[in-house]
């Protein structure tokens, strides 16, 4: 994620946003389109962005998720089935979930590094974030999560037919995530971008069910891969990477001061290590 413009997208937040109170709200035709049209490569018709639409998008996010997670659990299936290997299999995987997304969500988490790296005051941080270049700290970030992201998944405990599964499954938990820093605790770091759209605009309600259904794909796909064991670690992976996300947007709300589009992308790709590091330690 990131408040640079979207490929394929009308760049509608560029301006201030409209700013108004959490909510829970529906996801809708509408936000599935938006979802598709701002979060992946996936070609459909660009969408005129509000602070409605972005945040019904938002909650679609997940779901967007789970559909890339469908492609990147299938090449590593049959990578797997043809003897290539778990950790060939990983990699591939973790690939696939880059190209779809168009791996804005990592270029959220090295903008975001970058930020933070820098030291500097919040109004110059951010200033750092908008940059379009990508510093030694945005790289580290980026080598040690999609590194993290690619040794969990070829782990002993992982590799096999669950590794499947868990693709499937991580960009789900990531996406919640981010999901997660729209809630009405958190207020945007500027006045323009796809953070000040979704900041504080997401309900308790919205939340909660959101969480709750994520936590049954979870178990699902956790059960059909490893039985009653499979259920619990997944769903305690999705339980961790959830309070990892809260924890560390609570960090960038008083390091940044607020929401932006990169440190959304940043809880995505936080929140999957943190679930995917919980299966190949738990399972």
């Amino acid at each position: 994620m990131s408040d640079q413009q979207t490929p394929g997208v009308p760049d509608p937040v560029t301006g201030p946003a409209e700013q108004g109170p959490a909510r829970a709200v529906g996801i809708g035709s509408a936000g599935l389109h938006a979802a598709v049209s701002l979060f992946t490569w996936i070609p459909v018709p660009p969408v005129a962005l509000d602070r409605d639409t972005a945040l019904k998008a938002m909650l679609a996010l997940p779901w967007v998720g789970l559909v890339a997670g469908l492609g990147a659990g299938a090449v590593a299936a049959v990578i797997g089935l043809l003897g290539g290997g778990a950790l060939l299999a990983a990699l591939a995987g973790v690939a696939v979930l880059a190209l779809i997304s168009g791996a804005m969500h990592l270029d959220g988490l090295a903008d975001t590094a970058d930020s933070l790296g820098s030291r500097k005051p919040p109004a110059e941080a951010l200033a750092v974030m908008k940059a379009s270049d990508i510093g030694p700290m945005g790289v580290v970030a980026l080598v040690l999560a999609l590194g993290l992201d690619v040794a969990a998944l070829a782990s002993p405990h992982v590799a096999g037919a669950t590794l499947p599964a868990a693709l499937l499954i991580m960009p789900v938990v990531g996406r919640f995530g981010a999901l997660l820093g729209t809630g009405r605790w958190w207020s945007a770091a500027r006045p323009d971008g796809l953070g000040a759209l979704v900041a504080g605009g997401t309900g308790d309600l919205a939340l909660l069910v959101e969480g709750l259904a994520v936590l049954a794909a979870a178990a699902l796909a956790g059960g059909l891969a490893q039985g009653a064991r499979g259920v619990a670690v997944f769903m305690l992976g999705a339980m961790i990477a959830a309070g990892v996300a809260a924890l560390w947007q609570r960090h960038l709300q008083r390091r940044l001061g607020g929401v932006t589009g990169d440190t959304l992308g940043s809880l995505v790709e936080v929140a999957q290590v943190a679930f995917v590091l919980t299966l190949a330690l738990a399972l």
